[in-house]
């Protein structure tokens, strides 16, 4: 079984990432058809296609064995030409969109009005994207509930294969390793924790659907309550002027700024806690995020909010701790609860490992795609 990994996708992606190491575990052949996301369509088109002629030599380098396009995340606009070139040799395309071009810019990020020309744009690329593919993968149940009321997909065209993460980067620390302080390799992170302190950490591009605000709040409310709990607060992205505002003055919130995938596990080590998302929008009812089942891999309890996509996955108080409105006080009440009760911190960041190393690794969400390919086209 051979996948092409096609489009404008970021290499470094964690969701494509995972699937191309972890079809490789499984047997599969993988190869790539990449132009980069910078280009816009009418370039990138013909850069594709040379692609495809240059390292596939088309279909004559893929005869005797099933062969599927496999369009990443975010690439709605490259399933036209992976569906043409489908046609040419008698292939599949895989479509994995991970979220709505119109749900996110439009819905969540606000760029446009509901109304506007380019909400309207938007919505009719996903439609598109969504009826050329064959197949269609959705990482939650309420992704692909959602994909099937707003674009009319039908729902045996879907199928769920969650989120994995990256097993050799986000594993747990070397028991030896202390929390004396990051390494000074990153100048951003280094010194960030002490031994005297409760590390939180959240991490991400600070989205509307990642709530960092709750956060502060909930940091602003153990502020005098609590002070050895310390707040580390990783990235940059949309809201990230407004939190840093409402952070101002609290001396138990840090901020670092962007860092790589590769970076990431020298920040969540020394931490005791790691943080999920936080977000009232309807998007954030969908998703379970990147950071949780990377958090869980490398051996940390995790707080998140109790969502319908959430509990597909997790139990709250066996292998996640999950807050309910109003969340700033409920995320409160758990950290506090796990600094105190360090028997059941290790029991949910036991737990939660056996979880993401059983379903999550690469492998096991590579197996779960495999199948659900043969299962639909033999």
């Amino acid at each position: 079984m051979r996948f092409v990994f096609f489009g404008a996708y970021d290499p470094a992606y964690p969701r494509s990432a995972v699937f191309r190491r972890g079809l490789g575990l499984a047997g599969a052949e993988v190869r790539e058809c990449r132009a980069g996301a910078r280009f816009k369509a009418w370039i990138r088109y013909p850069l594709l296609l040379l692609s495809w002629m240059r390292r596939g030599r088309a279909a004559r380098a893929f005869r005797g064995q099933p062969t599927y396009i496999f369009v990443p995340e975010f690439c709605q606009k490259d399933v036209p030409l992976a569906k043409f070139l489908s046609w040419l040799g008698s292939k599949k395309v895989i479509f994995d969109p991970l979220a709505s071009r119109y749900e996110t810019k439009i819905v969540d990020w606000k760029r446009k009005p509901a109304d506007s020309p380019s909400a309207w744009w938007n919505l009719k690329i996903d439609a598109m994207a969504f009826k050329l593919a064959d197949l269609v993968l959705a990482d939650t149940a309420a992704h692909k509930d959602y994909y099937c009321r707003k674009f009319g997909v039908k729902p045996e065209k879907i199928e769920v294969v969650p989120l994995g993460y990256d097993d050799e980067l986000f594993r747990p620390r070397d028991p030896a390793q202390k929390a004396t302080g990051l390494p000074a390799r990153d100048s951003r992170l280094a010194p960030v924790i002490t031994p005297a302190e409760f590390s939180v950490v959240f991490y991400g591009s600070f989205l509307p659907l990642h709530g960092a605000d709750v956060i502060i709040e909930a940091a602003r409310s153990l502020a005098g309550q609590d002070p050895s709990i310390q707040f580390l607060m990783i990235g940059s992205g949309q809201t990230i002027p407004k939190v840093k505002a409402a952070a101002a003055g609290l001396l138990n919130v840090r901020f670092a700024g962007w860092l790589s995938q590769r970076d990431l596990p020298q920040a969540i080590g020394p931490a005791q806690v790691s943080l999920g998302i936080f977000g009232r929008t309807e998007k954030t009812r969908r998703v379970v995020p990147h950071k949780i089942f990377q958090s869980l891999g490398m051996g940390k309890p995790v707080i998140t909010a109790r969502t319908p996509a959430v509990e597909e996955f997790f139990v709250h108080r066996e292998n996640i701790i999950l807050c309910d409105e109003p969340l700033p006080r409920a995320l409160a009440a758990a950290i506090v609860e796990l600094k105190q009760d360090a028997g059941l911190r290790r029991r949910i960041a036991a737990n939660g490992y056996e979880l993401a190393r059983e379903k999550h690794s690469p492998r096991a969400v590579a197996e779960k795609l495999i199948q659900a390919v043969r299962t639909r086209f033999g």
